[in-house]
């Protein structure tokens, strides 16, 4: 930490990626420690589907401030001994604007799992990464990170300008709403999906401490705009350039593809620093920056440090599959993989990277024979149907279902199920009928240079040693007291 505020955060990638493991790791530190909030109350259910063998699930719901609401997910999906071999998961319910009352409750349960167990048994900070694309999870997803004590709050893959008074009202467990974007709706016909904190568990416990609000943008424009209001004025920024895994920004301006069907960017797109440290809130630079001397470099520019994702998610205790870490680390370290900044990949519309590894859908081989469907819906995009009602497509799904709810075809084109395919890239991808298990997709940063630095002494490392790279090995990366 330096001036209150931690010189490393640690991305928070994927579903499950960034698991409660790696954060908590890199929190024992004193540096910032990040859960993905994507998708939790599938990983919660799954676990527990699958027997909750080391007992973490079960041990946290214990701890759940509502017994009732905890006692009730647990007897909904916790199977003694884990799911027969090949059985289906149990589904959890699909997002809406009219959410279930049950699916609201997993949700809530399911953020302050994943948020109890990074923080447990340390006092170094936690924050928790969210998609603001999501916006019918992210009230209660929030809100259950907030009962379990969260520092910080990252949100990307769009503005989130009215996350800073949602931190607001469920401090106090105040009723809260945020506006859900609909396709197609009429002039005046907003739609919102709100959440009412003791309404939902019928009892809330004290005040809660507002964690802060870091805004993951990529330009100066930006966070010009985020920070003109104090209503959407984040507590500072996560500056993002365009090598950075998962989703990034388009290029400012019309869409160019290079040969290899990469967005090009120009000179629009350059990180225009010294605005954005005018600002006069902490900032930290993403993308490329796994290497002691970016910091440096970013300390020099204003910033209070840097954001590092890839060199985590292929360390020890990141939450991805074994065999699949492993086999990344080595392609990797072989000059082999190549990470594809795809424009078709995401049904979010922003530039994916997609790792293309063999047996996963990066591959086109697989993503060729994966049937598509839309079981998990989480980047389904509401709609306004004919007669007024609000739809939900993905073009993920089905072809034929998609441009029957009045969809181009030509979005459906090399459009991944990042839904299944992220889920399953940590060991929970559904199993179908027969022997059939959901492949998995896999997301990288563009920068694994690192790679040579930390597996010297072997294919494996921890998140410890990537903090003693990037601050030197002389600096302290003991566990902080606690």
């Amino acid at each position: 930490m330096v001036d209150g505020n931690p010189e490393i955060i640690q991305g928070g990638m994927g579903v499950g990626v960034s698991s409660w493991g790696l954060a908590r790791a890199v929190s024992r530190t004193g540096q910032l420690g990040v859960v993905s909030g994507v998708a939790l109350d599938v990983l919660l259910a799954r676990r527990l589907q699958l027997g909750d063998p080391d007992g973490h699930m079960r041990r946290a719901l214990a701890h759940f401030p509502v017994p009732a609401v905890a006692r009730a997910v647990l007897e909904r999906y916790y199977v003694e001994g884990g799911l027969p071999a090949g059985r289906p998961f149990r589904p959890v319910p699909r997002l809406g604007v009219l959410p279930r009352r049950i699916g609201q409750q997993l949700t809530v349960v399911a953020n302050f799992v994943e948020v109890f167990l990074a923080k447990d048994g340390h006092d170094g900070p936690v924050g928790i990464n969210y998609l603001e694309k999501i916006q019918m999870a992210t009230a209660p997803a929030v809100y259950g990170a907030m009962l379990a004590g969260v520092d910080y709050v990252l949100m990307g893959a769009g503005l989130p300008t009215e996350i800073p008074g949602l931190l607001d009202a469920l401090a106090l467990h105040r009723p809260a709403r945020l506006s859900v974007s609909v396709h197609g709706a009429l002039p005046g016909e907003g739609h919102h999906l709100a959440l009412d904190p003791g309404e939902l568990l019928g009892e809330v416990p004290g005040p809660l401490r507002r964690p802060r609000l870091l805004a993951i943008v990529s330009s100066a424009t930006l966070a010009l705009y985020l920070a003109r209001d104090e209503a959407t004025r984040p507590d500072g920024f996560v500056v993002e350039t365009r090598v950075a895994g998962g989703h990034s920004a388009r290029p400012r301006g019309k869409l160019v593809l290079d040969s290899g069907g990469e967005p090009v960017y120009g000179p629009r797109d350059r990180l225009d620093l010294p605005k954005i440290a005018a600002l006069g809130l902490p900032f930290w630079l993403a993308g490329g920056q796994a290497d002691p001397r970016r910091l440096a470099e970013a300390r020099s520019a204003g910033a209070a440090g840097i954001q590092v994702g890839t060199a985590f998610a292929l360390c020890r205790e990141s939450g991805m599959e074994e065999g699949v870490r492993r086999q990344l680390v080595r392609e990797a370290r072989s000059g082999a993989l190549v990470v594809h900044n795809d424009v078709r990949a995401s049904p979010t519309g922003f530039p994916f990277k997609v790792a293309p590894l063999p047996g996963t859908t990066g591959a086109e081989d697989v993503y060729a024979e994966r049937p598509r469907r839309c079981d998990l819906s989480y980047l389904r995009t509401p709609y306004r149907r004919p007669d007024g009602a609000v739809g939900y497509r993905c073009p993920a799904e089905p072809v034929d279902e998609y441009v029957r709810k009045g969809g181009a075809v030509e979005d459906t084109v090399g459009s991944r199920c990042l839904c299944n395919g992220l889920v399953a890239t940590i060991g929970l991808g559904q199993r179908r009928d027969g022997d059939y298990t959901e492949p998995p997709l896999v997301t990288l940063g563009q920068d694994v240079a690192f790679l040579a630095h930390l597996t010297r002494d072997g294919d494996d490392y921890r998140a410890a040693d990537v903090i003693g790279h990037l601050l030197g090995d002389a600096r302290r990366t003991a566990p902080v007291p606690g």
